[in-house]
This record gives structure tokens, C-alpha cells and sequence, in this order.
């Protein structure tokens, strides 16, 4: 097919954009399906969403061998907005598995009451005020629910493939706005609207900040591809150093928010505990894909010539996000209410430190080769933690069907009553953790480790090492609980709801969470080998 522009036919490449354009027009269908489905109906929704984003996965496979791109500029082929190389099928990969697992994460979410206690744990009026709203406006609206996920998903999926900046911003915020309103999706939740507010806000401030920055760069280089911006801020005009420099460090701040790196993380503690369970798991994977890939776009391939100016500071971030959510995560009181997701918000805090590490080797890299080497470490690793992450998360939705008030002390014993729900979370913790048999854990610290000390951050090293040792204590105390003892008769008002049965759709998700791991387990080394070759 073509399109005309400015006078010239520019063919489109239908197969390259496939992936991002399945999971749009699945959205589109499933918000026409709502309104003509009945209210029993609408589970149909969740089916036809999941398959939707299994076939948009589906189609990355003509794609594999990374040598596509549309949308041209007619004057310089060479020169695309879309490119469908190795890193964006990898990256798409990762996505769309993930939109995958939320999905099926989702649907015992979307059709039933929500569990989650809208209360912090404390007793009195207000909080049983919040938990009757929470119980009227639990029940997720399907259609809506749907819609928002595909959308976001088509936004992630079309943003690794980016490769001008307008595309990038653009690509970014489709994947953002829908995902502030599924955080707050829970109609009547007091938490649910705090969470989505605070998420929007300050979404809203750094894209602010990253478009003053893209507008800069585009006024210091007269260009908004990624390639042409590299070649000219090589020889830019003194007189416009420093307004590239600003422009520099405004666009990576704005990305540096999107992947929760400190001091922009102050939102992810509670947009998790306010969102639904699936949309938490969903943000702390794919919302960091997206985040992770627009900051190495924009350094590697747009910034190159001021890797003197972001490696040091992607380097400084590193290290404090790390520093910062390891130690929260290690503060968190069992007792407190909803502290299973707090610890697994603050962990991925600790966990978006490690993955900044190699791209902050990238800018002390001496080649592109090293450079794409140290890229391929932290899409590695971000395949390790997207897989076990979302896994950790899938259980806490099994146990908070009957604990709704999701404290860490009410694992305590589930290995007595779910024994293949407890060893599946305690293999996704020890693969966090980076101890065996979470082997792709440890394979994917080591490989980090290394890119640091390559590159000659000796110091990065200690800090990351300083914080693996951290997030060993929080990792094991709570994979210890789970094969303790049940705990003895608890009052009445916290005593579990009788155990349900676990939907089919929640036990997929579990199970192939821990399929996944056990395979990257088997062979870590494929997993480096195929990230590495992703960028470059």
C-alpha cells in the first residue's frame, strides 16, 4: 500500500507496523463489542483482548531477523521514523508477553468484586468507610478495563520501534494516559482515585519537562530523527552548547520519571496500592519497558556526542535508585496492610537501579560494540525480571482473594495450604534475589556487574553489590514465611475469607510465569546472546 506525501509515493510496510497495529484495532473492536454484549457476556471481552495480543506476538516472528523499516523520508531512505530492528522485536517481545500475562492476570480481576481493602490497616470509621466504597465500586467495567489495556500495550509496542523523537513522545504518551485510568478504574476506591491522580500529575510534569527538552534538541540540530539529531549535535554550533546540553538533560529527565529512577519514584508506591493487582504488575513491567527503551534510544542512538553528560548521570541515578528502594523495601512492617505490594513496588524501584547500570556503562563504552554489549545487559535482564515480576505478582492475586488486606504476614504458611502456589512464589523471589535455583536471576546480576566493572565504574560495582546483599534479607524473610508454620487463630475481624477456587486464567498466568523462569534458568546464556545483538 502507499500514501502520498509532499509529492512523493512512500510505500508502507504493513508487516513492520503489524504488531502495534493488531493491538490498536483489537482495542478499537473490543470497545464496539461492549456496547452490543450483554452483562454475562463480557468475559468474551478478556478472551478476544488476550487473543488480540497473542497474535500481535504472533506476527514478531516474520519480523525476527531485525531489517525492516517504513516510513522514510523519500529524500533519504535510510533515514526512518519507524525501524523494526532487532532491539524493537526484542523489546516488542517483551512487551506484548507481558500485556499477555497481565491479561490473563486481569480476568478473575475484571469479572468478580475487587479484594483489595481500600484501608491502610488502620481501624475506625474512615477505614471502614473506604473498604464499603471499595466493596461498591470493586467490579472493574470490562469494556473499559480492555480497551485501556490493548491501548497502552499498541503504545509500548510502537514505542522501541521509534525513531524520531516526535514518534517517541507520542508513542510514550499512548502507552502513559490509558494507564493512568486504569489505576484509577476502581470506581468508589478512595485509594484507587489518590493513586491514578498522583500517577497523572506527575506523568503530566515530566512530559512537560521531556518536551521543553525535545524542543530544544530540535532547535539546536534542526532535526527530530534520531540518527540526524547524533550527526549534528557531533558539530553543533558553539553558540548553541548549551541549549543542547539543556535539552539533553530535560528529555532524559522526563524518561528518568517514566522508569522510576530517584528522585522521580515518589509515585510508585502508592499508584501500586491503589491500582487493581493486574495493573500494578502491568506498570511494574511493561510501564518500565517502555521507559528503559526510550532511554536508551534517546542516549545511544540520539545523544552519543554528550555521553559525557548522561553517562555520569544515568550512572548517579543508578546508584541512588537502587540505594533508595532496597532500603524502603527493607523498612516494610509485615503487619501493615497491603505491604506484599508495597515490597514489590519498592523492589522495583531497587530493580530499576540495576537495570540503569549498563546504560550508564554505554556512555563510558569506547566503541559501539561495547556499547550494544552493555544495552544487551539490560535487555536481559529486563527479560529475567519482566517474567518473575509478573509471576511474584500473580500469586499476590491468588493470596489476595482470601487475605484482602494483602499483609506480608499472611503468606505465613501457604505452603500448607498451596503448596505449588508458595513454591512458585519463592522461586520468583529467589530469582530477584539472584540465588539458585534462580539461576537467570544470578546470571542476570553477574552480567549487569560486569558491564559496570567493564567500563571501568568500579564504584557503581560496590554500590550494586552493597544492594544485592540488602535485597537478600527482605528476598529470603519473606520466602521464609511462606514455609513457616501457619499462624495460630487470629480475631475475628482478620481472620481469611474461606479459600476460593483459583480461576483457570490465574493459574495460566502462575504457570507459565514459572514455565518462563525455569526455561531462562536452563539457559542463561541465550538469553544475553540474544539481547546483545539488539541494538547497533
Amino acid at each position: 500500500m502507499t500514501a502520498l506525501a509532499g509529492g512523493y509515493v512512500q510505500s508502507v510496510d504493513w508487516l513492520a507496523i503489524a504488531p502495534p497495529t493488531i493491538a490498536a484495532v483489537a482495542a478499537l473492536a473490543v470497545l464496539v463489542a461492549d456496547l452490543f454484549l450483554a452483562e454475562r457476556n463480557k468475559p468474551l471481552l478478556g478472551w478476544f483482548a488476550t487473543a488480540g495480543l497473542a497474535l500481535a506476538a504472533l506476527l514478531l516472528l516474520p519480523l525476527r531477523a531485525g531489517d525492516r523499516s517504513t516510513f522514510c523520508l523519500t529524500s533519504d531512505p535510510d533515514v526512518c521514523s519507524y525501524r523494526a530492528d532487532e532491539f524493537a522485536v526484542v523489546i516488542q517481545f517483551l512487551v506484548l508477553g507481558g500485556a499477555l500475562l497481565t491479561a490473563l492476570l486481569s480476568m478473575s480481576t475484571v469479572h468478580n468484586r475487587g479484594s483489595k481493602d481500600a484501608g491502610d490497616g488502620d481501624t475506625g470509621a474512615a477505614g471502614a468507610a473506604d473498604a464499603g466504597a471499595a466493596a461498591e465500586g470493586g467490579k472493574l467495567p470490562a469494556g473499559e478495563f480492555w480497551f485501556l489495556l490493548l491501548s497502552s500495550a499498541a503504545g509500548a509496542a510502537l514505542l522501541p520501534a521509534s525513531r524520531d523523537l516526535a514518534t517517541l513522545v507520542v508513542a510514550l504518551e499512548v502507552a502513559s494516559l490509558p494507564a493512568f485510568a486504569l489505576v484509577g478504574l476502581r470506581r468508589g476506591d478512595r485509594l484507587s482515585s489518590e493513586a491514578a491522580l498522583k500517577f497523572f500529575l506527575s506523568s503530566v510534569t515530566a512530559t512537560a519537562v521531556m518536551l521543553m527538552g525535545v524542543s530544544f534538541v530540535y532547535a539546536a540540530t534542526g532535526s527530530l530523527h534520531l540518527s540526524r539529531i547524533a550527526a549534528a549535535l557531533g558539530h553543533v554550533d558553539p553558540r548553541l552548547d548549551t541549549l543542547a546540553q539543556a535539552g539533553v538533560v530535560l528529555t532524559l529527565v522526563g524518561f528518568a520519571f517514566k522508569t522510576a529512577a530517584v528522585p522521580f519514584h515518589f509515585w510508585v508506591p502508592d499508584t501500586y496500592v491503589g491500582a487493581p493487582i493486574p495493573v500494578a504488575a502491568y506498570l511494574s513491567v511493561i510501564g518500565k519497558a517502555v521507559g528503559f527503551s526510550g532511554l536508551i534510544l534517546v542516549t545511544v542512538l540520539a545523544f552519543p556526542a554528550y555521553a559525557d553528560v548522561w553517562g555520569p548521570a544515568v550512572a548517579v541515578l543508578a546508584a541512588l535508585t537502587m540505594t533508595a528502594g532496597n532500603v524502603a523495601a527493607l523498612r516494610q512492617r509485615p503487619e501493615r496492610a497491603h505491604s506484599a505490594v508495597r515490597l514489590l513496588a519498592w523492589s522495583s524501584v531497587g530493580q530499576a537501579g540495576y537495570l540503569l547500570v549498563p546504560i550508564a556503562a554505554a556512555g563510558y563504552a569506547d566503541s559501539s560494540g561495547d556499547a550494544a554489549h552493555a544495552i544487551g545487559s539490560t535487555v536481559a535482564y529486563a527479560l529475567m525480571y519482566a517474567a518473575v515480576n509478573l509471576g511474584a505478582f500473580a500469586v499476590v492475586a491468588l493470596v489476595s482473594r482470601t487475605h484482602p488486606t494483602g499483609r506480608l504476614s499472611d503468606y505465613r504458611g501457604l505452603y500448607a495450604s498451596r503448596p505449588l502456589a508458595a513454591l512458585a512464589l519463592g522461586f520468583f523471589l529467589l530469582c530477584l534475589a539472584g540465588l539458585p535455583p534462580g539461576v537467570i536471576g544470578l546470571f542476570a546480576k553477574v552480567t549487569v556487574f560486569s558491564a559496570a566493572v567493564d567500563a571501568g565504574l568500579g564504584w557503581l560495582a560496590v554500590v550494586m553489590a552493597v544492594n544485592v546483599v540488602i535485597a537478600l534479607y527482605y528476598y529470603l524473610q519473606w520466602t521464609a514465611v511462606l514455609f513457616r508454620a501457619p499462624a495460630g487463630a487470629r480475631a475475628p475481624a482478620g481472620a481469611p475469607t474461606p479459600a476460593r477456587a483459583v480461576p483457570a486464567s490465574l493459574t495460566a498466568a502462575i504457570g507459565l510465569a514459572a514455565v518462563l523462569g525455569v526455561a531462562l534458568s536452563g539457559a542463561p546464556q541465550l538469553v544475553l546472546r540474544f539481547a546483545s545483538g539488539a541494538l547497533l
